[in-house]
């Protein structure tokens, strides 16, 4: 029985059920090994406290979260090593892909955990997964040099194999989705491994490494008892900013049309199956007393009807008193699948709006989202009584102060119940980075790229009428 214990760098200071965690333990206990998690979410000198942050710009409603939680004073350095130490692991791994690859931290985490375990002493190895090393294996590696072994693309099956071989005793290593950090910052050679077609097989998530007070979670003005979950993994859409992008290119989805769309999507599209999903729900319902189900879906309203019409009945005839909050485009809202969202018991809605000026978007984002289409989105969740959360991201390149004003003024006449703001990330491997960088509008890499903790509010006097 191999033994690996996962790091969680989470910085945002909330709880944040990091879905790979439960993902890799679910898949690794099924295969009969043994995990563990190191947690850095409450220590008081690591985090940067997200929740405080974003209610003091009001971006989030007074909600009496911090003062429920148990922060930790103590060192987080020397608490990895003393953890590290007395479990003695046989991998200490982190950063992997899961469907929560824009929101809190996933593209980061490599960076914050390479800070960690840069300090450690140990003879384990040290592995991390995640968008960096799929968009780039061959410069990431040079960034984390502490790092013994990267893996790109999905890495439960990969770490599972991982786990295999050192139970087996063997050390030579040559893994599919796996490389090497060699020194000098040189890797093996990548040999892609499949995408994972099936997600039912990685098992019921496992969440139980987590804390308690990880379930807690800031919303609308209460604290609910909440996880981060996916019952799907995959989107149809090119857009150029996105890094869900750089998976499609690393699985060989590379032909889209001329409206930003994926061809012969269906094999990227993956989905758990409607039982599998309601079993996760009611077990993590009933276990953990959870109500609230953000689904971080990419995209929720294009996981098949297969899946989502019996899921929709299951919750529906249930009697459970949950909700769920997904995110999805302004396209896929419309009569027909309103209804669905009801019988799902779907509270909250995001979506993003990114940037109000369609040319803009259709230029240089590649995204194709008609205005009307936005609105009317908005409209019938209203209408409806769905809580609508708007997306805006302002600093794309060559974003003007014209264009990031009118985005404004869309969010006045949308008038979503939540409004987020994140700054522009150029993530490595997107077309827009790549372009972007080439221009010399930004460095070709970025450190510090958490969308909503990178800095700090600035006042204005700007008014928008």
């Amino acid at each position: 029985m191999a033994k690996v214990l996962f790091v969680n760098p989470n910085k945002w200071g909330r709880g944040v059920t990091a879905i790979w965690i439960a993902s890799h333990a679910a898949y690794l206990k099924q295969q009969g090994h043994d995990c563990a998690l190191f947690d850095c979410t409450f220590y008081i000198r690591w985090t940067d406290n997200e929740n405080a942050y974003n209610t003091a710009n009001s971006q989030y409603q007074p909600n009496g979260y911090d003062a429920l939680i148990r922060w930790n004073d103590g060192d987080v350095y020397s608490d990895l090593q003393t953890r590290v130490d007395a479990y003695r692991p046989d991998v200490i791994f982190s950063a992997a892909l899961s469907s929560h690859i824009h929101g809190e931290g996933e593209y980061a985490s490599i960076q914050y955990y390479h800070e960690l375990v840069s300090h450690l002493e140990t003879g384990t190895l040290i592995v991390a997964g995640g968008l960096q090393p799929t968009a780039d294996p061959q410069h990431t590696s040079s960034r984390v040099p502490r790092l013994d072994y990267l893996i790109a693309g999905e890495s439960e099956l990969v770490l599972g194999a991982l786990a295999d071989s050192l139970d087996r005793g063997e050390r030579e290593l040559e893994i599919r989705g796996m490389v090497k950090v060699l020194p000098g910052g040189e890797t093996s050679p990548l040999v892609k491994q499949p995408i994972i077609d099936d997600l039912d097989c990685l098992g019921e998530y496992d969440y139980s490494l987590f804390d308690d007070q990880m379930f807690l979670r800031p919303y609308n003005g209460k604290v609910l008892r909440a996880v981060d979950y996916e019952l799907s993994r995959g989107c149809i859409y090119t857009c150029s900013y996105c890094v869900e992008t750089v998976i499609q290119r690393y699985y060989g989805f590379t032909e889209a049309s001329r409206r930003g769309v994926l061809l012969k999507p269906k094999a990227y599209l993956r989905a758990k199956s409607a039982k599998r999903a309601f079993a996760g729900i009611r077990h993590l319902h009933e276990r953990y007393g959870v109500t609230l189900f953000c689904c971080q879906d990419t995209n929720f309203l294009t996981i098949p009807a297969v899946v989502l019409k019996p899921l929709a009945e299951m919750i529906d005839g249930s009697g459970m008193v949950i909700k769920l909050y997904i995110e999805t485009r302004p396209e896929g809202i419309n009569e027909s699948t309103i209804i669905l969202l009801k019988k799902l018991k779907v509270d909250g809605v995001g979506m993003g709006v990114e940037a109000a000026d369609e040319l803009y978007r259709e230029g240089n984002l590649h995204r194709y989202a008609d205005q009307d289409k936005i609105i009317h989105a908005f409209d019938l969740l209203h209408e409806y009584g769905i809580k609508g959360t708007a997306y805006n991201v302002i600093g794309f390149p060559r974003q003007t102060e014209e264009s990031i004003l009118d985005t404004i003024k869309l969010n006045i006449w949308l008038k979503p119940d939540n409004v987020t703001v994140a700054f522009y990330t150029p993530f490595i491997g997107t077309d827009l980075q790549q372009a972007s960088a080439s221009e010399g509008l930004f460095d070709e890499y970025a450190y510090s790229t958490d969308p909503q903790l990178r800095t700090s509010s600035a006042e204005g006097d700007e008014k928008v009428k």
